[in-house]
């Protein structure tokens, strides 16, 4: 059985990744040049025509005796149809489903397979948040979501591979790392992260957790669905008031608005901590990263929120290198001043009637009701 390495390791070469075309376009190359194996694991992917060119793609790995194996969310990816699904056996590939503990076409109950992890040739992967989807894309004109991945090749890519390895189930014995002498010579200090509460793991909370502790200058958070429990906004706030900047970059425009009304009726608690908010504009926000201190990152599926926290399967990386953490702040700091608006409490959003106010009370209590609902049978193992 793997067991998973809690420490940072150092041989590693990384890349932040933007999503839409130049992520589509890195994952085409690395597919194309695959020789030994692909793994993926990912919670959306429709039949539009991003999720049909990566089934070309990897149908075409598989004819070069690549060996593909895949996991789709049983309710995420469910639109997926049958013949799509047989294309891709028939050609060789290896199909199967994360299924929930109950569902149809309107409802879900249980763990969700959350992760967006993409591993080939057992040193090389890439994570982020990025589904399989044209609205993640820069499809027919039409912006991309928001959204980041992180590449990585070395050891902490072989860990990635040595996890999708296991989950697949294989029997066999696991392979040895292999990792090249080029990368011998890198050094970025990389880890990765879980998060399975139903599997008792909550690596991706502690980082956060620790991250907010440690934090001495700057938090920079970049989420889509920003709800946290309330042991971090605790954490959160005793950081802002001990003189750390803490900013967040949060969906202006949403595509679950049940979770923005959730998350604004969260301002007026954040203003009051003195935490920075900025809406993002241009398109949906749907990325998840956070630096502090121009030193840690932590990159991924996971959201801020009891939804990542106790109801999915998640992946994150977490970084330890201060050029790298302050390129990242670098492009979160350009993303505010060009593409986001400030709120205060003089924004739009706080002029509201009594009616949208208790929406927004509303759509607070509703969630953690759902929260409730849909994970109370969870049992750690």
């Amino acid at each position: 059985m793997w067991k998973h390495n809690n420490t940072y390791s150092i041989h590693n070469k990384i890349e932040l990744v933007k999503g839409g075309a130049d992520y589509f376009e890195l994952l085409k190359k690395l597919l194309a040049h695959a020789k030994k194996s692909i793994y993926i694991r990912i919670y959306i992917w429709n039949d539009d025509k991003t999720g049909r060119s990566i089934a070309n793609q990897l149908i075409e790995a598989a004819r070069r005796n690549v060996s593909v194996f895949i996991i789709a969310d049983g309710y995420a990816s469910q639109g997926l149809p049958k013949s799509f699904i047989r294309r891709l056996k028939s050609n060789g590939i290896h199909f199967r489903y994360f299924e929930p503990l109950l569902r149809c076409s309107h409802f879900y109950f249980g763990r969700r397979l959350h992760e967006k992890i993409v591993s080939i040739d057992e040193n090389i992967a890439l994570v982020g948040g990025i589904n399989f989807a044209d609205r993640y894309n820069d499809v027919d004109a039409n912006p991309a979501w928001l959204d980041y991945a992180l590449l990585v090749e070395g050891q902490a890519a072989f860990e990635v591979f040595q996890y999708c390895y296991q989950q697949w189930g294989h029997k066999e014995k696991l392979p040895q790392a292999a990792i090249n002498q080029t990368l011998s010579r890198q050094n970025c200090s990389v880890r990765v992260r879980f998060n399975d509460w139903v599997k008792g793991r909550n690596d991706i909370w502690k980082t956060y957790f620790n991250l907010f502790n440690l934090a001495e200058e700057s938090i920079t958070i970049m989420c889509s669905y920003f709800l946290p429990g309330r042991v971090l906004r605790k954490r959160l706030g005793i950081a802002a008031k001990k003189g750390v900047k803490v900013k967040l970059i949060l969906a202006g425009p949403s595509d679950v608005m049940l979770a923005k009304h959730a998350e604004r009726y969260l301002y007026r608690w954040m203003l009051r901590n003195g935490i920075e908010i900025y809406e993002y504009q241009p398109s949906i926000l749907h990325a998840k990263m956070t630096v502090v201190d121009d030193h840690w990152v932590t990159i991924g599926s996971f959201n801020v929120n009891n939804v990542s926290a106790y109801a999915s399967m998640e992946m994150n990386f977490d970084v330890r290198n201060r050029p790298f953490a302050a390129s990242v702040q670098n492009v979160m700091d350009d993303i505010i001043a060009k593409d986001c608006v400030p709120i205060t409490g003089k924004s739009p959003v706080f002029n509201t009637n009594i009616v949208k106010k208790f929406v927004q009370k509303t759509s607070y209590e509703l969630i953690r009701v759902i929260l409730n609902l849909s994970t109370f049978y969870f049992k750690q193992e």
